[in-house]
């Protein structure tokens, strides 16, 4: 059992075995060439993709950008060159997770368009779903591109490099706020709208 938990991938994949057993359990592999079960699939991926995109932009807004002024200077290059890259790379991936399973959802479920439009009973999704596209887009083209140079993984200047980290920052904190309405709103799409 420990060789399970002494790896992330092992871990994981045991986490997917886990459901599996469930679904067999509760007898819900009949059910698996249903309209209903992949919609249901794509939903939980959205959700998963959504906690671990979200759960990064909170992380680096709660604990990793107000503890770096507490940080030694001389430790601060674990956190610039191993650690923040990493957070960055699954959260930019998270977002785009996130993003594709929703609008998949949305298709399969026929209201991706009517939602996008704002469509009445629709808003509360459509509204969730713009701020998402709004978040997706700064992760993307704002934070990321300035969040490399901020970490030297694209060279500029120190005046550039402060520039982009402050940039970086702001439009992060701008998703953080962003993010609270998004959630507002896919949790109250699905329990009846506003």
């Amino acid at each position: 059992m420990a060789a399970i938990f002494q790896s992330l991938g092992r871990s994981v994949l045991a986490g997917f075995v886990l459901v599996v057993l469930i679904i067999l359990f509760a007898g819900g592999a009949g059910r698996v060439g249903e309209h209903a079960w992949w919609a249901f699939v794509f939903r939980w991926l959205h959700v998963m993709s959504g906690v671990m995109w979200v759960g990064l932009l909170w992380y680096f807004n709660f604990v990793q950008i107000p503890s770096m002024p507490k940080i030694p200077d001389e430790q601060k290059p674990a956190i610039g060159k191993v650690i923040a890259p990493a957070a960055l790379f699954w959260f930019r991936w998270a977002a785009v997770a996130t993003l594709v399973t929703g609008l998949i959802l949305g298709s399969m479920n026929k209201y991706l368009a009517a939602a996008l439009m704002l469509a009445p009973g629709l808003q509360a999704i459509g509204i969730g779903m713009w701020l998402g596209i709004i978040m997706a887009f700064n992760v993307w083209f704002i934070i990321w591109p300035n969040q490399k140079k901020a970490l030297g993984i694209v060279q500029v200047g120190a005046e550039a490099k402060a520039r982009a980290a402050r940039l970086a920052m702001l439009v992060s904190r701008l998703n953080t706020m962003l993010s609270i309405p998004m959630l507002f709103c896919m949790v109250a799409q699905q329990n009846g709208g506003l």
